[in-house]
């Protein structure tokens, strides 16, 4: 494989003092957005990544290894606030590191939720951004196992696949839910999501497939494409109202990199609104306390954060070894409703081939290793929170997700734990599970909220810290330009106004191949 663009690397070219796009991020959005405008012009593109290369690293290859990578080179490193509602806990919160951004260290699940999440998008403000309007960009992105059809895409960047041999405790997920009645099946992304389905996964034969390896390996010879690694970005330079330039540092040395055109931000949703505040977009209060001057005035920049609350997670004691690990350590899902009156699901759950327990929860409970998890979560959560800039470091990041604040959060996570009882109580696990570890036994109400508050995770599935919209909290518009400055616009998941039904990989890719429409028109 063809070595990334680095400054003194391999392959490398030289850093030239200014390209027409400068794309800030080689994640699920950055390398995207990179791909596009380089392919499709004959512009000049840069794209810095403050991580390395992801090349010839094995863990990040390997798509069973990819829990290994948390708190690691390649993760940022971010915890979020002791959360109010989760008995004051500190919640880890993975970010990538790396090329590839976290679609080098995530679960590699490719999975759009349902439409209606896209349709509240533009019910928001975000016009244009309703689910008929993504469904191409999905469909643009997608190499699809199953060929295109009118819900799916075929000979797009990304390689999706479903488990070729799943564990048997994946395949029982699916008989399980066929005798609790719900249905099974065969594509989550197809037209319904409620159901058991094998998962679609960005891997083949085991190797991970990011968002580098879909979009950024095939064009790394184009010569108006240069990829820069392990180069942070300290912040944005503007004359007048337009950003011009961005600050940034190679191999210890400051740079100021022009962009003639357009500066696109794809850092995902702390590191990009944190890089605006220190830049002086942002709430004046903020901005002052951080001692920036006032560029543009969005109150809403690091406001709007949401991210789904995940139980990590429901173990059972194997009833014999349970053998390596397939695929990414998972392969079935489940989604059906809290209430049977809601309009769509609400609920998720994922089979861990493994123990899936935080501390507290392995204080509390016998969970032995050779346990199995079912892990429920929230995918329509209603809670809030927000992150605050302190200072120009990383540790002066505060992420609070305000997790569980309100009461229909809770009650649906309540709601999940015995259904998640039910599923085991099949003959579809009886050969499977030995008992019940964590929680050992059928709670009552009250032992199942301090269950949820004691065992509350999240997805790492942060997103809208910087809100696409029309109202006066919005920080982009529909165009994803931010408002108040020229040459600015951002693609990664901090534009969502509202967090869809599902990982939020998918919906970035999908984010950042329209914003290459947006800016050089329809392909």
């Amino acid at each position: 494989m063809a070595r990334p663009a680095e400054i003194g690397g391999e392959g490398g070219r030289p850093l030239e003092a200014a390209y027409d796009y400068i794309v800030v991020g080689a994640g699920s959005g950055g390398s995207v957005v990179a791909r596009r405008l380089a392919e499709r012009s004959d512009a000049t593109v840069l794209l810095i990544e403050a991580g390395p290369s992801d090349l010839g690293i094995a863990a990040i290859e390997n798509a069973a290894a990819w829990v290994s990578l948390f708190k690691g080179p390649y993760d940022w490193g971010y915890d979020y606030a002791p959360a109010p509602h989760c008995d004051g806990r500190v919640i880890p919160l993975p970010r990538g590191k790396v090329l590839g951004g976290s679609s080098s260290i995530n679960a590699m699940l490719w999975y759009r939720g349902h439409p209606a999440d896209y349709d509240a998008w533009a019910a928001a403000g975000a016009t244009g951004w309703d689910f008929a309007s993504l469904l191409p960009y999905f469909r643009r992105a997608e190499d699809w196992e199953g060929g295109a059809n009118a819900w799916r895409g075929a000979g797009g960047p990304l390689r999706i696949e479903r488990p070729r041999d799943p564990h048997p405790i994946a395949t029982a997920l699916l008989d399980a839910a066929a005798t609790l009645g719900l249905p099974v099946i065969d594509d989550p992304n197809g037209e319904t999501n409620e159901g058991a389905a094998l998962s679609n996964l960005n891997a083949t034969a085991g190797r991970r497939w990011s968002a580098a390896d879909g979009y950024l390996r095939p064009v790394l010879g184009r010569r108006n494409l240069t990829v820069l690694c392990e180069s942070e970005v300290a912040r944005l330079d503007f004359e007048g109202d337009r950003c011009v330039a961005l600050r940034h540092r190679v191999g210890g040395v400051e740079h100021r990199t022009i962009a003639r055109v357009e500066v696109i931000l794809a850092a995902g949703a702390i590191d990009t609104p944190r890089l605006l505040l220190l830049s002086g977009i942002g709430d004046p209060v903020d901005l002052a306390r951080l001692g920036a001057p006032v560029v543009a005035a969005l109150p809403g920049v690091g406001r709007n954060l949401q991210d789904h609350p995940l139980l990590m997670g429901m173990n059972f004691v194997a009833r014999a070894p349970l053998g390596p690990v397939r695929d990414n350590g998972g392969g079935a899902m489940i989604n059906w409703k809290s209430r049977p009156d809601l309009a769509q699901p609400d609920l998720h759950a994922f089979i861990v081939q493994g123990r899936h327990a935080g501390p507290e929860v392995i204080a509390d409970y016998d969970v032995p290793e050779n346990c199995f998890a079912i892990s429920p979560g929230l995918m329509r959560s209603a809670s809030v929170g927000r992150m605050t800039v302190h200072g120009p470091a990383r540790a002066d990041v505060e992420l609070q997700p305000n997790y569980l604040a309100e009461p229909a959060d809770l009650a649906a996570l309540v709601e999940s734990i015995d259904f998640v009882m039910d599923l085991v109580d099949t003959p579809a696990y009886r050969d499977l599970a030995l008992r019940p570890a964590s929680p050992d036994r059928r709670l009552t109400r009250a032992e199942k909220i301090a269950f949820v508050r004691r065992s509350c995770g999240t997805f790492f599935h942060a997103s809208g810290t910087c809100a696409m919209g029309i109202d006066d909290a919005a920080v982009v518009d529909p165009t994803l330009r931010v408002y108040g400055v020229e040459g600015l616009r951002i693609a990664d998941a901090s534009v969502m106004p509202v967090i869809p039904s599902c990982n939020t990989h998918a919906p970035v890719v999908a984010i950042a191949e329209r914003a290459a429409d947006l800016i050089l028109g329809p392909a």
